[in-house]
């Protein structure tokens, strides 16, 4: 037999064999189970390109980019150099980062936002171990640093809080992931309106809206009496930190009312107007202030 002839025997071959397993898998697999397969990968597709059906940039929970802050390293060119800080749980050691400015030179031209240059947020992905804490600027080589020791092991998110020092400059809220080794309990934030935290009482009152700016009230309380001598904090008798649960977007509200001058006091309540995003469960964090000590007070509510 010619080599050409056996050659075409071959190819006859295979096309009889691939023939069969193309029946035999007709027969095992619906046609429905093909077409789902075919809208399935065709969706990945688009959304591995970052698209959705409103056209806007897919972030996992449809929601739109422009709504939200905290899920980036990038904003409006500014970038946050990668986080440096103890490898390990209890370790003692510094947390330190640059902010880079859109020619990727480290920044240094911050403009004071409630009385620093830099908030610097750090909360564990579950929403457990929140901290709020302002680092030190060495201007001669753009770093920010601070004292640092992680708590627990886990994926924890670090958010820096800024307004550059320029006109019409935009709040820039830049973020990192950091990987800390050492063991962890996750938690699963449940719905909350209530907080004891250092002998004070924390109850919460009003809802988050998606989209719409609704009033919220936080009455403190300590032996059952309305505390009447909350003391300024960073130009304000309370800061009010809200993160979505899952990615942490981030938002940054602030009481109503006139700045707090020193020696001041107000209280039992402190005001807020906040809006959501997206629906969704956020996590909050008060940050008040009494006798000189600066205490934090969580909730969780559902934004619709």
């Amino acid at each position: 037999m010619s080599t050409a002839a056996r050659l075409a025997l071959y190819g006859v071959a295979l096309l009889a064999v691939f023939g069969v397993m193309f029946v035999a898998g007709r027969a095992l697999i619906p046609d429905s189970t093909v077409a789902d397969w075919t809208k399935e990968a065709k969706s990945d597709d688009h959304e591995s390109m970052g698209g959705s059906e409103d056209g806007h940039e897919s972030m996992g929970s449809g929601s739109v980019t422009e709504n939200v802050r905290g899920l980036s390293m990038e904003q409006d060119g500014y970038t946050l150099s990668p986080v440096e800080s103890p490898v390990k749980a209890g370790e003692p050691g510094e947390l330190s980062f640059r902010v880079l400015d859109p020619e990727g030179r480290p920044f240094t031209d911050f403009s004071e936002s409630h009385e620093k240059e830099l908030h610097l947020i750090i909360v564990r992905s579950d929403g457990a171990e929140f901290r709020h804490v302002h680092p030190r600027l060495d201007r001669a080589t753009g770093t920010w640093s601070v004292s640092w020791s992680w708590p627990t092991g886990g994926s924890y998110r670090v958010f820096a809080d800024f307004v550059p020092a320029t006109e019409d400059a935009p709040n820039v809220t830049l973020t990192r992931n950091v990987e800390v080794a050492g063991e962890f309990t996750p938690i699963d934030p449940e719905i909350s309106r209530r907080d004891s935290v250092d002998g004070f009482e924390a109850a919460l009152t009003g809802n988050l809206a998606a989209g719409r700016s609704e009033a919220l009230a936080i009455e403190i309380t300590r032996d059952g009496k309305p505390v009447e001598e909350l003391q300024p904090y960073l130009g304000a008798f309370g800061h009010l930190v809200a993160l979505r649960e899952g990615d942490l977007a981030y938002l940054h509200v602030h009481p109503e009312g006139a700045h707090a001058e020193p020696g001041d006091l107000s209280g039992p309540e402190i005001s807020f107007m906040a809006e959501a995003p997206t629906p969704g469960r956020y996590l909050l964090y008060l940050d008040f202030k009494v006798d000189g000590e600066v205490h934090t007070a969580e909730f969780v509510l559902e934004a619709r």
